[in-house]
């Protein structure tokens, strides 16, 4: 399970509880069905992703980090509350966004499903030297933990998949069997991907990637990269003077020709890194958010996979 980080203050934590409190004062929690549908809520896409694939038609997934935020400070208003404290499952990974965290933890332990703790998590590389934002001190802090961007990995992600649809069999019984029909699909689709990126990814001139934050730690895991982040866990950090110089040293080392930046932070840092060493940038996602009319996870990794294979110089 991920660390939780703290509240950025004392204020901003008496207002999510008081924010909790008006929530469920609005009216009692509902039985968790809907139109004889099993109502889901899911903190962020890749959890949202998931739901609907693995819950199809038996289920009604709604998501709590809008399309287009950044998801790892979300905050929540009432109305997102009321929809935790009544549904009947939600799924979120613990310690990746505070304010679902609380709501959770107030509103909803006993139907809940955390996705982090249906696999084995990387730990964080976190770059202390990175100069922190006002604010910004739980990300320091969640450096000691684990890695989020678990749903990188297709494996892990087609193992969270089977585990969601269990506890989904156990909130509805009825449909159970068709969950795990459906989780099956899709891990077969992810077996797909996964060695969609293992052939590509064989035979590479180069196998360091330049990110603009660590977020694609499982992935060069998986297919045997290295990852060096411009900055760490937090895509809103800013990297010190000393960091841009070390990775800027990593990048003419390694010769690298791309500095890949991310579609919800700004590309700035990686731009002038690009600029610095002569490289070229372009686009990495982490999926933390799909905005892109008819874009969803396959296509985005494919798009990564595209990416990954022109920056590396891969043969296969």
């Amino acid at each position: 399970m991920l660390p939780r980080r703290r509240t950025r203050s004392r204020a901003a934590a008496v207002a999510a509880v008081l924010l909790l409190s008006a929530a469920t004062a609005c009216g009692q929690p509902a039985s968790g069905f809907s139109d004889g549908r099993l109502d889901v809520v899911t903190a962020f896409y890749p959890l949202q992703f998931l739901a609907e694939r693995v819950g199809g038609d038996a289920v009604r997934v709604t998501q709590l980090t809008k399309p287009g935020a950044e998801p790892h400070d979300v905050e929540l208003n009432p109305r997102q509350v009321g929809r935790v404290s009544t549904a009947g499952l939600v799924v979120y990974l613990a310690g990746f966004q505070p304010a679902v965290d609380q709501a959770v933890d107030l509103e909803a332990k006993d139907r809940a499903f955390d996705a982090g703790a249906a696999v084995d998590l990387l730990p964080a590389e976190e770059h202390h030297e990175e100069e922190h934002t006002p604010g910004e001190e739980e990300h320091a802090e969640a450096g000691d933990g684990a890695d989020p961007h678990v749903w990188l990995d297709p494996a892990r992600y087609a193992t969270i998949a089977g585990k969601l649809a269990e506890r989904l069999g156990q909130a509805d019984p009825a449909h159970a069997a068709a969950y795990a029909a459906r989780a099956e699909t899709l891990r077969t689709d992810l077996e797909k991907l996964d060695g969609e990126y293992e052939k590509a990814l064989a035979t590479c001139a180069r196998r360091e990637i330049v990110t603009s934050h660590a977020a694609f730690h499982y992935l060069a895991d998986r297919y045997a990269l290295t990852e060096v982040a411009i900055t760490g866990i937090s895509p809103e950090a800013e990297p010190s003077p000393q960091r841009l110089a070390h990775v800027a040293e990593e990048a003419r080392a390694t010769g690298t020709t791309t500095i890949f930046f991310e579609t919800l932070v700004s590309p700035k840092v990686a731009e002038t890194l690009a600029r610095e060493v002569g490289a070229a940038t372009a686009v990495l996602d982490p999926i933390e958010g799909v905005t892109e009319p008819g874009a969803d996870y396959f296509t985005v990794m494919r798009a990564n996979l595209a990416a990954l294979t022109t920056a590396l110089g891969c043969t296969s």
